[in-house]
């Protein structure tokens, strides 16, 4: 199964998503940043793939902590950094010479990577991985501080597209939904993280 980072990026930028409750995506929007009561303390997942974010948070329907959908505009150098230095959250003797080695790199680094299915509109699995991004420690703080350059509130686009599916308004899905695109990954990186 390929392993692919599709996204919606610019030259300076890509795309990540996050989900929270009210309180912590209120006080993102009105700072441009995360702030208390974010925690910087807990490992903070971060995920380029729209339909993934939706999988995870059921449109931001799931429950009350993941109803605000963000979509957040990272520096493209931040996030190459934060792969760059990530270890896998599973051992990969493709990656590792050892267990050991990965146990190692495990236990120093502050970017954890998890390749999952990518998901259709339905929510059905498709024949490539997406991938999911931890973020602990110091790492926390540059995305808080350094590498976010705007937060955007999608839940209500997050809302119609719902609806939409729900009505079987395929019009409305192929117009609106984030037309994501495959990101130019250096081979460098891409070899830690073992992207295709």
């Amino acid at each position: 199964m390929h392993k692919q980072i599709r996204a919606i990026f610019t030259d300076t930028t890509i795309r990540v998503y996050q989900a929270y409750g009210d309180q912590i995506a209120d006080v993102a929007l009105r700072h441009g940043t995360f702030a208390t009561p974010f925690s910087f303390s807990r490992m903070t997942w971060i995920k380029p793939s729209f339909l993934w974010m939706m999988y995870r948070c059921g449109w931001g329907l799931k429950d009350d902590n993941q109803k605000r959908v963000l979509a957040i505009d990272i520096d493209r150098a931040g996030f190459e950094r934060a792969l760059s230095m990530a270890c896998l959250s599973h051992f990969d003797p493709e990656l590792y010479s050892s267990e050991a080695a990965w146990k190692e790199r495990l236990q120093t680094s502050m970017v954890r990577i998890q390749w999952d299915p990518e998901r259709d509109i339905f929510f059905r699995p498709l024949s490539y991985r997406s991938l999911q991004i931890g973020l602990s420690g110091d790492a926390v703080q540059m995305y808080a501080e350094e590498w976010i350059k705007a937060i955007t509130d999608i839940t209500d686009e997050a809302s119609r597209l719902k609806k939409a599916l729900d009505a079987g308004d395929r019009a409305y899905l192929e117009a609106n939904l984030p037309q994501e695109q495959l990101y130019p990954l250096p081979r460098s990186i891409a070899s830690v993280i073992g992207a295709d």
